[in-house]
């Protein structure tokens, strides 16, 4: 979809996926995040969640891949401009998480081709609870000289 295509209020749900325990793993070897919070289960048992709990950025990594999965932005994205994100419940392995993307605003620039999108996201667990929220901006195509048949 193009800049253009998008409409305030527009509502998008993506597809849900499982958090695993691989994830996790994997996600503390790429970022070098080895917090015991999230790789240590004896540490984990003796936090609020009782448990080891995914990195918060692993879950918003997973729903812009959702998102990607879509095909809704690809080809058409020419930027992130800014993420913020609020965490409000643990995301534990073994987790299923989707997304909601709500259209909340669209802004013209200088440049005729192309406008910033931007779009609140809250994020569920499979129990249907927020898991985090936030809001993410976009440098999006327009569909400029581009056919609508």
């Amino acid at each position: 979809m193009f800049f253009d295509d998008f409409n305030i209020g527009d509502e998008m749900i993506t597809p849900r996926r499982t958090i695993t325990e691989t994830d996790v793993v994997q996600f503390a070897g790429l970022s070098g995040d080895f917090n015991p919070l999230h790789i240590d289960e004896e540490f984990a048992k003796e936090t609020p969640y009782k448990t080891r709990v995914a990195h918060g950025l692993l879950s918003v990594s997973v729903i812009t891949g959702l998102q990607s999965m879509m095909g809704i932005v690809n080809g058409t994205t020419l930027g992130l401009l800014e993420i913020n994100w609020k965490f409000k419940r643990g995301v534990i392995p073994g987790d299923t998480i989707f997304a909601k993307f709500i259209v909340k605003a669209k802004q013209e620039t200088s440049k005729k081709d192309r406008g910033v999108l931007t779009r609140s996201v809250l994020v569920y667990n499979q129990r249907d609870e927020i898991v985090s929220e936030g809001e993410i901006i976009l440098l999006m195509k327009k569909r400029i000289g581009i056919p609508t048949n």
